[in-house]
């Protein structure tokens, strides 16, 4: 290409093996860990951060990732046809450094919270500072991700294929290793508090950390440079087929008249100006590209572990007993299944199944691994069934739900609309009563009183304080899950002067007499509770779990220093009662899928695909992916279920349907040996080039006969027509 010079270093070889690779493994992993640690946090960055509702944040997740899965054919355009592999992988790396720089600067909520509450006071901001990072990370991992993998293979020489074989082994290691652990790291870090004037979970140390990585990842590669084998762009062979299917369509279109003979099969029609070798590919490569049609379901399915899945295990238990884990640790089940189920499927299963002499095709298998991801997201409504039933039931948009609290000594009973209770002192009713309009409120059958509450969509608490108005005070309470698994405590203060409460390092603030501190929430754990009236000082200890919401209400009567068993506990919403650990199974079966449908498929691919055009069918698998996620973002947004196990069957019946139309498709599908078909074209082409050029000899002697008098070449100083249409 003019103005690239190739550049051949001199290799430096440790046991037989160039040193340069050790730049860019070390690089691999450093991106990997660097795009999957950002990865694994980013919905609940979304949730809790931005405040954006389930199905936005799945929305936006996804359609990140659809572009991080589309720009990879850029890169490859602009590698192969323009800059070559280093230069495109060193400054797509700089785009990629700045989006996850800019992806860290955005999650800083002190930036814009000027009276440091702890809440961002220009949300606008940090969502269009987070968007700016996401486009500049899809731009940069997807444009270098088709050139790392290549760059390394041009490192080797012709006689090195051994250690090829072995790089590329050890490059896809440290795909999985950077996956693995920055899955465990990053959701930690997140799990940390930290700010300069407020402490709030640390999402800008989990986005600073991969941003770092990356940066460690760019100088690495950029200190190898010296010791690359840097070849020169060659035009980029996507570009070439593309115009050669796109001329053969044009030319049919013209020749649609059925005046002109019809031709075997549509790519012939591409025979007047590209050789007939290129259109024998061109039609291998069609024939895969059309199997592909159905495969963006799988990935649909597959890419929700960091959406959906994750958002699940947010309303679960992740208490194993000797560790903790957060809900975005679970996604490290995948990469760690998968390591322990490549080796066993390639070592047991297949041979076990070759042996029962099963005709277990490429193509059967990757329909079976279709069938386990919709497996996979039956077994995750199962569990979302489950989960449901212990989540708070909340009030319909004309209902609204009433917790009532007997605040004086003696025994209350209370007639509200339809319903009849009776309260100790300090209790309030067990379970929240649903109305559809306002009612009166009867207190031991003689005081009654016209209660505007609840509003409609609201859930409330009332207090009843006494016989005569005003007899109570109306709290609103929450209407979701708290956040992140915390627990959401605040006091009702009954006491007769204004008292305060500390846990741990967190403030109630002074909360006054008949009146509802904040809400603050309190990790799992055995919480104590330091409970001060200005001169004294008492503890109340309670045990939490995830996800709970409790009004802690102090009476008038209590006796300081022992309040342990005066202050009475309502409980607002139930803990997470479902453990994580029963999203294992969905996560081993859609593993089990991965390893069938996304090993077998790229090995069907390569096998299927003529030598010149492997990285044409790599182009079209990640733009499976890619539709994939665009699926799932759009049923997020067009076709909205109330019920979530609803969307997970849903999901898994489109699977099932697309699996039994593959392998409809795959049943009729005939394996090829493109070596054997390229080599027959091989030996055609030199025989058909033989007759042009003597037609050729002969129509130039014609010519010269009539033009010069003479049957000799007179013109053979002149330079030879190209006879090879391209």
């Amino acid at each position: 290409m003019e103005g690239y010079k190739e550049k051949k270093s001199k290799s430096i070889v440790i046991c037989g093996y160039p040193i340069s690779i050790f730049f860019i493994v070390v690089n691999e992993f450093c991106e990997r860990f660097s795009y999957y640690g950002m990865r694994a946090v980013l919905v609940l960055y979304f949730k809790y951060f931005l405040k954006w509702d389930d199905d936005f944040a799945t929305t936006i997740y996804h359609t990140f990732v659809a572009l991080c899965y589309l720009t990879p054919i850029l890169g490859a355009i602009v590698a192969d046809s323009w800059l070559g592999k280093f230069k495109t992988i060193v400054y797509l790396s700089i785009v990629y450094t700045l989006g996850q720089i800019v992806m860290a600067i955005s999650a800083i909520h002190d930036i814009t919270d000027a009276n440091r509450d702890g809440t961002p006071d220009n949300m606008t901001f940090h969502i269009a500072l987070s968007m700016v990072g996401l486009i500049l990370i899809a731009l940069g991992t997807g444009g270098i991700k088709p050139c790392v993998a290549a760059f390394g293979g041009d490192q080797f020489t012709d006689d090195q294929e051994k250690q090829r074989s072995t790089f590329f082994s050890i490059f896809y290691l440290s795909i999985n290793a950077g996956s693995l652990l920055s899955t465990v790291i990053t959701p930690i870090l997140r799990a940390q508090e930290c700010g300069i004037h407020t402490q709030q979970k640390c999402y800008p140390l989990a986005f600073g950390v991969p941003a770092a990585l990356m940066v460690v990842a760019l100088i690495v590669f950029i200190v190898g440079s010296g010791l690359y084998n840097k070849t020169a762009p060659q035009g980029n062979i996507l570009v070439k087929v593309c115009k050669c299917i796109g001329f053969a369509i044009k030319n049919r279109f013209r020749h649609r008249s059925s005046e002109y003979p019809r031709r075997d099969h549509w790519m012939d029609w591409a025979e007047e100006k590209y050789n007939k070798l290129l259109i024998a590919q061109v039609k291998m490569v069609v024939k895969v590209l059309f199997l592909y049609i159905p495969l963006p379901m799988f990935w649909a399915l597959f890419d929700q572990q960091g959406s959906r899945w994750t958002l699940q295990a947010t309303t679960m238990n992740g208490d194993f007993g000797f560790l903790i884990i957060q809900p975005d640790q679970m996604q490290t089940v995948n990469p760690i299944l998968i390591l322990a189920l490549v080796p066993i499927m390639d070592s047991l299963i297949y041979p076990l199944i070759n042996k029962c002499k099963l005709n277990f095709t490429p193509l059967k298998r990757m329909t079976v691994g279709m069938f386990l991801a919709a497996l996979a997201f039956i077994v995750a409504a199962l569990v979302q069934i489950q989960i449901d039933k212990t989540m708070p039931q909340f009030p319909s948009s004309k209902q609204g739900q009433t917790k009532f609290i007997n605040m004086l000594d003696t025994q209350l009973n209370v007639k509200a609309g339809h319903y009849n209770i009776t309260l100790s002192p300090y209790t309030a009713n067990a379970d929240y009563l649903t109305f559809d309009e306002p009612f009166e409120l009867f207190l031991n059958s003689n005081t009654s009183v016209q209660a505007d509450i609840p509003d409609g969509n609201r859930t409330t608490m009332v207090i009843i304080q006494g016989p005569v108005s005003p007899m109570y005070k109306q709290f609103r309470d929450l209407e979701s899950k708290p956040e992140e698994g915390g627990n959401a405590i605040r006091f009702f203060n009954g006491f007769g002067s204004a008292l305060n409460v500390t846990v741990g390092d967190q403030n109630f603030g002074k909360i006054v007499p008949n009146n509802m501190s904040e809400r603050v929430l309190v990790p799992r754990g055995n919480a104590q509770f330091r409970i001060f009236d200005g001169t004294r000082e008492c503890t109340y200890t309670q045990e939490l779990g995830f996800g709970s919401s409790y009004t802690l209400i102090i009476p008038p009567t209590v006796p300081f220093p022992q309040c342990q068993d005066s202050i009475r506990p309502v409980l607002n919403i139930e803990r997470n009662t479902v453990h994580m650990a029963w999203q294992i199974p969905q996560y081993f079966l859609i593993t089990a899928g991965e390893v069938v449908f996304s090993v077998t498929g790229l090995e069907f691919a390569y096998s299927q695909a003529p030598s010149n055009m492997k990285s044409v069918l790599q182009a079209g698998w990640l733009l499976t992916v890619a539709v994939g996620n665009i699926i799932v973002l759009t049923i997020a947004e067009v076709i909205k279920l109330d019920d979530q196990w609803a969307e997970y069957i849903l999901f898994a019946s489109l699977l099932i349907l697309v699996c039994i139309i593959f392998a409809f498709m795959a049943h009729f599908y005939t394996y090829i040996d493109p070596a054997k078909i390229e080599a027959e074209f091989a030996k055609e082409e030199p025989e058909e080039k033989k007759k042009e050029s003597l037609k050729m000899d002969k129509k130039d002697s014609v010519k010269n006969f009539y033009e010069n008098g003479t049957n000799s070449d007179s013109s053979s100083d002149e330079e030879e027509p190209n006879q090879t249409k391209m």
